[in-house]
């Protein structure tokens, strides 16, 4: 890099103890994207699903980005999962709609 070009850092919050993925999202704070994790469970359809890691491994958070990518109480949401991985292909943008709509 030379000397005449600029670097812009933004410094994100590490939120450490946040579980709500909504707050999450909407508070900007620093998140390692997950939701790959929505297509590979989708993808598998599996009868059950056992998740297991360690403490503090982000279990609640993952299962609370579940929930707010089905649920109908967050239909047209579609705003906190947009700069996302999952929202990259049509086919999982339209899924929950699906869903909302039986």
């Amino acid at each position: 890099m030379s000397e005449k070009e600029e670097v812009t850092v933004m410094a994100r919050t590490v939120a450490i103890g946040k579980q709500d993925f909504e707050k999450v999202i909407t508070e900007d704070v620093f998140y390692v994207d997950k939701t790959k994790f929505i297509k590979e469970w989708w993808d598998g359809r599996d009868d059950v699903t056992l998740i297991t890691r360690p403490r503090r491994f982000g279990k609640t958070l993952n299962l609370s980005m579940v929930e707010k990518f089905f649920s109908v109480k967050y239909a047209g949401r579609g705003d906190l999962f947009e700069n996302l991985f999952i929202w990259n292909e049509e086919e999982y943008r339209e899924l929950p709609e699906r869903g909302r709509k039986v």
